[in-house]
């Protein structure tokens, strides 16, 4: 379902020429120092100094530069930069430090590294992929992405001609994945989709109905059926749960998260926060063995609840997600697959019947009281958004990069799960990207509230249950 406004269109110019998602890199030698002209709509123009990271218009922007244009604007801000960090507040008035819009007196590569930076902004910590360089006689400047400096300040972008970057402070910061499809934003990308699981309305998808390796969020089934466990009383999250050989070979190899040993004990809970935030595929594999006996048997426990949910592409052949290669003289490498509507269809179920796995998921970092060990949680957008409760990453070279993330979004009677759904990413910093906008869509299209969905793009079958089933809390879980 598309959102009805198009006053964004321009918005893609920006994506297309500032947006361009890149494997990371180091080797500081593609990095390619220029300059652009950045104007407002109230005339204020000068240069800014960009770096093109790897390739052509993979742009980023000197924040000191664009805080100095924006110093008189509604749109202003400060800054603060580190070696490793920036600050910025909003509304403050930027104080300039004699670098600002000058174009670059050395045309050499600056050395340094594209890196997931911390930001603090008005004092909430966030992360961005960034580029920090020292400047020549003290400090340190900032280089950042225009799509993501747009949706920190919620202000229009777009490209008006080859080298000029319009910045409209007055208008906020939108998203029209529709144009972004036509301009090919998506392509290389698995698959997408966005929409409303308690209503089952979906506002956008795209190559949603195909199959395809979905790594670590396959352990999403893995925690449905733990849950459904709980419930039935099968388990408890204070049993104790002694791990099998098995479990320490796969903790001991190079997929492991957590060092497991055989005959160690863990508690049913911190396995399920174990597999949920590190993503650890030891905890998955002890939780199946627990649940069902054997992974096999398990596995057969969740194409079976695949069929039940009406997940006609979902397949799968282990409880994690890692690469399952067949016992044949020529062996086969086969991996869980799923399509973007499927996994859309599976979160909603889970989230409907077992709401209470967002008190996990929404964690930033827990503590395994037994190991002594704090893990944090994989999903890159809990920081950067407040809304977003969670869900999964995962990430194999046949998959891509992959997350499911859900939101939270009252429309003043009750609170909605918005989920957003991308597969096949080609690394995690274009995931961290498509998944943000596509949230920041999500968020749009349930403000201004969406059309009717089209025949077909409802999971009006989808099997349910009022009541949620567990009425635990993760008390011990969270961090005091």
């Amino acid at each position: 379902m598309r959102i009805k406004s198009q006053k964004i269109y321009s918005f893609i110019l920006v994506v297309m020429l500032v947006c361009v998602m890149l494997p990371y890199r180091a080797d500081a030698s593609y990095e390619i120092v220029g300059v652009c002209q950045v104007q407002t709509e109230s005339g204020a123009a000068d240069i800014v100094r960009t770096l093109d990271y790897s390739y052509d218009h993979n742009t980023y922007f000197s924040l000191r530069d664009i805080a100095s244009i924006l110093k008189d604007t509604d749109k202003r801000f400060s800054l603060d930069i580190t070696k490793t960090a920036v600050s910025m507040n909003l509304g403050e008035i930027y104080t300039p430090v004699g670098v600002e819009n000058i174009p670059w007196e050395d045309s050499k590569n600056p050395d340094i590294s594209l890196r997931r930076n911390e930001f603090a902004v008005d004092g909430q910590k966030v992360s961005y992929y960034t580029l920090i360089m020292p400047l020549p006689s003290s400090g340190y400047d900032c280089f950042m992405m225009a799509a993501d400096l747009a949706m920190i300040l919620d202000v229009e972008m777009h490209v008006t001609n080859a080298g000029i970057l319009q910045i409209n402070t007055r208008a906020p910061f939108a998203i029209s994945p529709a144009a972004l499809e036509q301009a090919g934003y998506f392509y290389g990308v698995n698959g997408v989709l966005a929409g409303d699981a308690t209503t089952g309305e979906i506002y956008y998808q795209y190559e949603s109905d195909t199959a395809y390796p979905i790594a670590s969020t396959s352990k999403l089934m893995t925690c449905l059926l733990t849950m459904e466990a709980l419930f039935a009383g099968q388990i408890s999250l204070e049993q104790t749960v002694t791990v099998s050989e098995a479990v320490q070979a796969l903790a001991a190899s190079a997929d492991g998260v957590i060092p497991l040993e055989a005959g160690q004990e863990i508690t049913v809970q911190e396995l399920l926060l174990g597999a949920l935030l590190p993503s650890s595929n030891e905890c998955a594999l002890c939780l199946a063995e627990t649940i069902a006996g054997s992974e096999e048997a398990f596995v057969q426990m969740m194409n079976q609840k695949a069929q039940d949910l009406g997940l006609s592409q979902a397949v799968f052949y282990n409880s994690h997600g890692l690469p399952s290669f067949t016992q044949d003289p020529i062996p086969a490498k086969r991996q869980n697959r799923m399509s973007a509507k499927d996994m859309f269809r599976m979160v909603s179920y889970l989230l409907d019947v077992y709401p209470q796995v967002k008190d996990m998921t929404s964690l930033q970092e827990a503590t395994l009281p037994s190991m002594d060990l704090e893990v944090r949680n994989s999903n890159p957008l809990l920081r950067n958004m407040s809304e977003v409760t969670g869900l999964k990453t995962g990430t194999t070279n046949k998959s891509g990069a992959c997350l499911v993330t859900s939101l939270a979004a009252d429309d003043g009677t009750m609170t909605h799960d918005l989920v957003v759904v991308v597969l096949g990413t080609e690394d995690s910093i274009e995931r961290g990207r498509v998944s943000g906008l596509m949230a920041r869509y999500a968020l749009q299209a349930f403000e201004v509230g969406a059309a009717e969905p089209e025949e077909g793009e409802h999971s009006a079958n989808l099997p349910t249950n009022a009541e949620a089933a567990v009425d635990w809390i993760l008390r011990t879980a969270k961090k005091h």
